[in-house]
C-alpha cells in the first residue's frame, strides 16, 4: 500500500507515521467544515432565489446541527468496528452526494432532506469525534497539541472558506460555491485512500511518545451489540455529574459558536449595510485566530489544569457576545470582536477531550466525548432555530447574540465544579 511505503520513507527520517495521519485527518476534518459553514452565506440568496424565511431556512440548518451531533456517539462506535479509514470514506461520499444533488432542489423539503437530514448525517460520521480518535489512538505524547490542530482544522475550514464562497455566490450564484465544495471533498478523499491507516499497530508502530505496540480490541461482530454500546456507555456516564457539566458547558459552545454566528453573523452584519463578502471576511479573520488561539489552547491544556482554561474561554468568549450589540459594526469595531471572539472560537476543545479522557478512561473517551459534542450541536441547533426566530418575529438578531452571551458566562460559572481525576464510581477504563 502506498501508506506503507511513506511509513518507511518516514520511518528511515526519524518520522512518525502519526503525523502523516494527522495531515490526512486535518484535510479532512477542514473540508468536512467546509460543508458544515457553507450554508451561512446562502440563507440571502436562498431568500431572494425561492421566497423561504430566515426561520424556515434556520430550521432545516438545525436538523443538520442536531444530526450532525447525534451521530457522534455512533460514530465513534462504527470507527471502533469497521476502523476510521472507511467511515471517512463513507461520510465524504454521503456529502458529497447530498451538495451535488441540492443543486437542483427548488422546494423546502428539499432543503430539509438535503441540507438538514443527509449532510447532517454525512458530516456527523466524522466532526470532532474523528479528531478525538486519531488523537488518542496515535498519539500519547504531544496529544494536547495534536487535538489543538484538528479542532483548529474545524473552525478554519467552518470560516476560512466563507470569503471565496460568498465572493462565487456574488458573482455566479450559490451552485458555484456548492461545487467548490464537492471539489475540496473529492481531494480529501483521495488523500485518505493514499494515506490514513486505523491504528499505529496497522503499520508495526507504537502511537507516539510509547515504545510498545498496542493490538487492536476485540470489537464485537454483531450490530445490535455495536448500536447499543453507545447507549450503554452514555448510561454509565449519566451518572456521573462531570459529564453534565462538560455536556452543558459544550452546549453553550456550540450554541455561541456554529449554531449563532456561523449561522447568522453575515446576515446580521448585513442588516446593518455591510456586504456579505465583508462579513464573511471577518468570519475568516476569525478563523485565523482561531487557529492561533486553538493551537495554542492545546499546549496549554498539556501544562495547566484544564478547568481553569474553560473557565477563562467562556468567559472571554461571554464578554465578546456581550461587546458586539454596542459596537457600531464599523470595520474597526468588528475587527475587534473578530479578533477577541476568535482566539477562542474552539479553544474550548482541547480541554474538553482532555477532561474527558482523564475522567471516562481512553478506550472509551471518543464515545463519551460523542454524546458530549450532541450536546455542543444541540446548542447549535437551539442557537441557529432561535436566530431566525428572532430576526423574523423581532427584526432583529441581536436578543440571540445578547442571549448567547449571558450563557457563556453561565457556563464559565459551571466548569470549575468539574471533579479532578478518573471518577471512582465509573469503570469504564
Amino acid at each position: 500500500m502506498f501508506s506503507a511505503a511513506v511509513a518507511r520513507v518516514l520511518r528511515a527520517r526519524h518520522v512518525h507515521y502519526g503525523w502523516a495521519v494527522l495531515a490526512a485527518t486535518f484535510l479532512t476534518m477542514l473540508v468536512v467544515a467546509s460543508a458544515v459553514g457553507a450554508p451561512g452565506v446562502f440563507i440571502v440568496p436562498l431568500q431572494k432565489e425561492f421566497g423561504w424565511s430566515a426561520a424556515d431556512i434556520s430550521g432545516a440548518l438545525a436538523i443538520r446541527f442536531l444530526l450532525f451531533g447525534a451521530m457522534g456517539p455512533f460514530a465513534a462506535a462504527f470507527m471502533n468496528r469497521f476502523g476510521v479509514r472507511r467511515i471517512m470514506l463513507v461520510s465524504l461520499s454521503i456529502i458529497c452526494g447530498g451538495l451535488f444533488l441540492s443543486l437542483g432542489m427548488d422546494q423546502l423539503w428539499q432543503l430539509v432532506w438535503l441540507w438538514g437530514v443527509v449532510i447532517g448525517v454525512g458530516t456527523g460520521m466524522t466532526a470532532v469525534v474523528l479528531g478525538a480518535t486519531v488523537a488518542t489512538r496515535w498519539f500519547t505524547a504531544r496529544r494536547g497539541l495534536v487535538l489543538g490542530l484538528l479542532s483548529a482544522s474545524t473552525a478554519t475550514g467552518q470560516l476560512a472558506f466563507l470569503p471565496l464562497m460568498a465572493a462565487l455566490t456574488e458573482n455566479f450564484g450559490w451552485r458555484a460555491a456548492i461545487l467548490l465544495v464537492c471539489g475540496a471533498i473529492l481531494l480529501a478523499a483521495v488523500v485518505t485512500v493514499l494515506l490514513m491507516r486505523d491504528r499505529p499497530s496497522d503499520l508495526g508502530l507504537a502511537p507516539y511518545g510509547e515504545s510498545a505496540i498496542h493490538a487492536p480490541p476485540v470489537q464485537s461482530t454483531s450490530l445490535g451489540v455495536l448500536m447499543m454500546t453507545p447507549l450503554r456507555i452514555l448510561a454509565e456516564a449519566a451518572r456521573v455529574p462531570s459529564f453534565w457539566i462538560l455536556f452543558f458547558s459544550f452546549y453553550i459552545c456550540g450554541a455561541s459558536t456554529n449554531g449563532l454566528v456561523q449561522t447568522h453573523f453575515i446576515s446580521l452584519c448585513g442588516d446593518y449595510g455591510l456586504a456579505a463578502v465583508g462579513a464573511a471576511s471577518m468570519l475568516a479573520m476569525m478563523g485565523l485566530f482561531d487557529f492561533a488561539g486553538t493551537l495554542a489552547s492545546g499546549w496549554l491544556s498539556d501544562r495547566f489544569d484544564n478547568r481553569w482554561l474553560l473557565f477563562c474561554y467562556y468567559g472571554l468568549r461571554g464578554l465578546s457576545l456581550l461587546y458586539l450589540p454596542f459596537s457600531d459594526f464599523s470595520l474597526y469595531s468588528l475587527s475587534i470582536f473578530a479578533i477577541f471572539y476568535g482566539l477562542d472560537w474552539v479553544a474550548t476543545v482541547p480541554p474538553t477531550v482532555k477532561l474527558t479522557a482523564q475522567r471516562f478512561g481512553p478506550e472509551r473517551a471518543n464515545v463519551v466525548f460523542g454524546w458530549i459534542f450532541a450536546g455542543h450541536q444541540l446548542g447549535a441547533a437551539s442557537a441557529a432555530l432561535a436566530g431566525g426566530l428572532s430576526r423574523t418575529a423581532w427584526n432583529s438578531y441581536m436578543p440571540a447574540f445578547v442571549a448567547a452571551g449571558v450563557l457563556c458566562l453561565i457556563g464559565a460559572a459551571l466548569v470549575p465544579f468539574i471533579n479532578r481525576g478518573r471518577e471512582k464510581s465509573l469503570a469504564l477504563a
